[in-house]
């Protein structure tokens, strides 16, 4: 009996192996103990691995370029920055609803990683190539032409394009390899987040050290070239694990889901839900009736939308039911569940607007103080500080899962250690901290200019590694936060909709970014009236920066307590039977 049951679990949709050469999600018992898991698992988080070192290897220093290769203001260059950086996290709503609707995760990958390699390439070229690249005089003075920066930017876009079908599907598609309803399985799902942003942040590391340093000391061809190169491994590292993926199949296109349910509610707005939940529509037999999804039992709250589940006379005297009428319980739970999201997803924006600083306000604040290494000849790049953000997640990430969770556990009972939504809420407290931070070495900085009088000297006399602190402290919050919500995100995500949700939860750093480079256009704005400096001009010895940081340290407590009032509101999803 068991072993029927077992045949029932994990019957097949076709074959063993789908056309495309992927093993299907759902092989017999027998071949699902030879995929899946941790035996797959190591291709996926290679392909982050290379992926992100191509990312961040380009992107790390990616201002400075803006200002000495392209000859931008400061203000100008970190708006065009946040700008693009903040693309790259909107277009994983695009590779996501592609996904999940159409190409599944593994095709949508390899399709957009494609695109990807074409715009890395592309930008190597307009560093490398004479004619591409700006022209710098003796002086090392840098001008670009109008063509010159369009290349450059059409190339980033491509970029931001190619990332947009990668990162909403690889950790999902990493933690697909896992069965909820195997608890041995549900368990190393958990520690698979966390082991997946180690990864992430070992490229990093190595783009912010090694990449960095090449772009600053031989040049940025090459240091463009490299990430194109490491993204070219990433492709190939991803396809060489194809025969041990398991694959869930699209479901459709969620967007028309979630849709029928608004119109379906909408046109029985006078029909009343049975306090018989058990009479509302839903597919007879065990399973649902949306490919990759299992049923979801009803929830209490938003009742409106139950009204899309009530069948009425109209409904029972067709054939069969029109969808855009009369749907499922379990496809009006599926917009319940993002309606849900949402507000924890939203709280995701001020935390991204902090950790965006890494890239562009500690970058320009390290330029300007010390960067020699103790007594030696050795200077390392402001950008490179971004290191100990790495080297903290680094170290955080293993103790979290080998000492945090296990000691917790004991105390709260609980799978994870902590819940995923209080994990999320320590990260966001650590980040105002992070802030306090930066903006107390920025008031030394400016006391040690106005002691010495030296407003127009390059360099503070303070040496770069006081950063280190606010640094260290986002990584932190990182681990809490950051791999909360990719956890959070994805075992909330009703099944056949995991990769939109993860590019949902992606879309809090493209707004954290659109909100930070807001706000530098306000606060510039504002601060530069009447003729003044203004908190943010070229040079930062006139201005007040540490303002900045304080007003971001603000809007992260106010964005603390919010959280915590949301998540005291939330409602967990309740899946029922096995997937489809």
């Amino acid at each position: 009996m068991a072993e029927e049951g077992n045949n029932m679990k994990y019957r097949m949709l076709e074959d063993n192996y789908t056309k495309d050469g992927t093993v299907d999600y759902r092989g017999n018992p027998a071949n699902k103990k030879k995929i899946g898991t941790w035996k797959a698992c190591p291709f996926i988080i290679g392909t982050e691995f290379a992926e992100r070192l191509a990312y961040y290897g380009m992107s790390s220093n990616l201002v400075v370029y803006f200002t000495q290769r392209l000859h931008q203001h400061s203000a100008t260059a970190t708006k065009n920055n946040l700008d693009w950086s903040g693309t790259c996290y909107i277009t994983p709503l695009i590779g996501a609803f592609i996904a999940d609707a159409y190409l599944g995760r593994y095709k949508t990958i390899a399709c957009f990683s494609v695109v990807y390699i074409f715009g890395m390439t592309l930008l190597a070229l307009s560093a490398s190539i004479p004619g591409l690249k700006p022209t710098c005089n003796a002086d090392g003075t840098c001008n670009a032409t109008t063509n010159q920066t369009a290349v450059c930017f059409v190339a980033l876009y491509l970029i931001a394009l190619g990332t947009g079908g990668i990162k909403p599907c690889v950790s999902s598609y990493g933690a697909d390899q896992f069965d909820d309803a195997d608890e041995v399985e549900k368990k190393h799902k958990s520690s698979f987040f966390n082991w997946f942003y180690f990864s992430i942040n070992i490229g990093t590391l190595i783009a912010g050290s090694v990449l960095v340093w090449v772009q600053k000391n031989v040049s940025w061809g090459w240091g463009f070239t490299i990430p194109a190169i490491a993204m070219a491994i990433a492709l190939v590292c991803f396809l060489s694990g194809t025969r041990l993926y398991r694959n869930q199949k699209p479901g459709g296109s969620p967007l028309t889901r979630l849709c029928q349910v608004l119109v379906a509610s909408i046109r029985k707005y006078q029909v009343e839900v049975p306090a018989d939940k058990s009479l509302m529509y839903e597919t007879a037999d065990a399973e649902s009736n949306i490919k990759g999804s299992r049923k979801l039992d009803h929830t209490k709250n938003l009742s409106y939308f139950d009204k899309a589940a009530v069948e009425t006379q109209t409904d029972l005297s067709k054939g069969s039911p029109d969808p855009w009428r009369l749907c499922t319980v379990t496809q009006v739970e599926e917009l319940k569940a993002i309606i849900r999201l949402l507000p924890i997803w939203a709280t995701g924006i001020i935390f991204s607007a902090v950790y965006s600083q890494m890239g562009n306000l500690f970058v320009l604040q390290g330029e300007q103080m010390v960067t020699q290494v103790g007594n030696s000849n050795f200077k390392i790049p402001a950008a490179s500080l971004s290191i100990f953000d790495t080297l903290s997640v680094i170290f955080w990430v293993p103790d979290y899962d080998l000492i945090i969770v296990p000691v917790t556990r004991k105390f709260t009972g609980h799978i994870n250690g902590i819940t995923q939504l209080r994990r999320i809420g320590i990260g966001l407290f650590i980040s105002i901290f992070a802030m306090v931070a930066a903006a107390l070495l920025e008031i030394k900085r400016l006391d040690i200019v106005k002691r010495n009088d030296s407003y127009d000297t390059l360099v503070v006399p303070i040496s770069i590694f006081w950063q280190v602190p606010q640094y260290f402290l986002i990584g932190c919050a990182e681990v809490f936060t950051f791999i909360g919500q990719l956890e959070f995100f994805y075992q909330q995500a009703p099944d056949a909709m995991r990769s939109f949700c993860s590019a949902l939860s992606l879309t809090t750093v493209a707004l954290g970014n659109y909100l930070s480079s807001v706000l530098v256009t306000i606060v510039t704005n504002v601060s530069t009236e009447n003729g003044k400096m203004g908190w943010i001009p070229d040079n930062l010895n006139y201005g007040h920066l540490q303002y900045f940081f304080l007003l971001l340290a603000l809007l992260s407590g106010i964005n603390l307590v919010v959280f915590l009032f949301i998540s005291n509101w939330y409602t967990y999803k309740r899946p029922l039977g096995t997937l489809r």
